[in-house]
C-alpha cells in the first residue's frame, strides 16, 4: 500500500462507506418487516465512487455485522439478523454495489442510470426472495410489505445519487 495512491484511496473509501452504511442503518423509519433506512443511498454512492470495487463496503459491512459488531438496523448484530427477514436486503447490497460500480465505469448516462435502477432492483429481488424463503410469505405478500412501499423512497435516493455522481467523481482521487 505504500506508494500506491489508488489502493490507499480505495481502502479509505471502503472504510468510509462501511461507516456510512452503518450510520445509515441508524437513520431509519420503523416499518414492518423491513425498516426504511439510508443504507441503500450509501451503498449506491459507494459503488459510484469505487467502480468495480463498489461491492467491498457492503460486503465488509455484512461480514462485520455477522461477526457481532452492532452495525445493522438499530445496533443489531449477528448472523441471526442475516437469517431474519432483512437478511436478503443486506445481501442485495453487495450485488447493488457491484452493479452500480460497473455502470459508473462507463461514461454514458443511460448505462449509469440503468445501473442505478438495476442495483435498486437487485436489492429488492434479494430482499423479497429472502422474505419469501425465511418467513413463508407468498411472493405477493412479500412484494406488498418488503418492496412496494419502499420504491418511492428508493427512487428519490437513486435520483440523489445520480445528481451527486458527476460532481463527486470529479473530486474523487
Amino acid at each position: 500500500m505504500f506508494g500506491d495512491l489508488t489502493l490507499a484511496s480505495r481502502t479509505a473509501l471502503t472504510a468510509t462507506f462501511v461507516g456510512l452504511i452503518s450510520l445509515g442503518a441508524w437513520i431509519s423509519i420503523p416499518f414492518v418487516p423491513v425498516p426504511l433506512t439510508l443504507q441503500t443511498f450509501f451503498v449506491l454512492l459507494g459503488g459510484l465512487l469505487l467502480g468495480r470495487w463498489g461491492f467491498l463496503p457492503p460486503l465488509s459491512y455484512l461480514v462485520l455485522g455477522a461477526l457481532g459488531l452492532p452495525v445493522f438496523h438499530n445496533g443489531l448484530a449477528g448472523i441471526g439478523v442475516l437469517l431474519g427477514p432483512t437478511g436478503g436486503f443486506i445481501a442485495g447490497f453487495v450485488a447493488a454495489g457491484l452493479c452500480t460500480g460497473l455502470a459508473y465505469e462507463q461514461s454514458t448516462r443511460i448505462v449509469r442510470v440503468s445501473g442505478l435502477l438495476l442495483a435498486t432492483l437487485l436489492i429488492h429481488a434479494f430482499g423479497v426472495g429472502w422474505l419469501v424463503l425465511s418467513t413463508g410469505m407468498s411472493l405477493e405478500a412479500a412484494l406488498a410489505v418488503g418492496s412496494l412501499p419502499f420504491l418511492p423512497g428508493d427512487a428519490v435516493k437513486g435520483l440523489a445519487v445520480y445528481s451527486l455522481g458527476d460532481r463527486l467523481r470529479e473530486v474523487s482521487p
